[in-house]
């Protein structure tokens, strides 16, 4: 048998997620987990929690001032983030 058309395993694991639906949650779970990376030590000091629900990351910090200094540059967050990802995980973010 002859084989045309070889695929990396790195082609054909992305499209096995994608086709079973975990591509998305794979993708949220590496976004949450860069998070302390991105922002860094200081502000993963301040946070609490982090979830993300309908493209939205909502973030939980121990810090009024931060929260506001935070939310007045939210689309560079989503960049960051999101480009550490390398897919467009989230839309916007949430700081409560």
């Amino acid at each position: 048998m002859k084989r045309t058309e070889a695929q990396s395993i790195a082609v054909l694991l992305n499209r096995y997620l994608r086709e079973e639906g975990l591509e998305t949650p794979l993708n949220e779970r590496r976004l949450i987990d860069s998070w302390p990376k991105v922002m860094g030590p200081m502000i993963a000091r301040y946070t609490r929690e982090l979830f993300i629900k309908n493209q939205v990351l909502y973030v939980y910090l121990n810090s009024s001032v931060l929260r506001q200094e935070l939310s007045m540059g939210r689309q560079v967050v989503v960049c960051k983030l999101n480009g550490a990802v390398g897919a467009n995980v989230i839309t916007d973010v949430v700081f409560c």
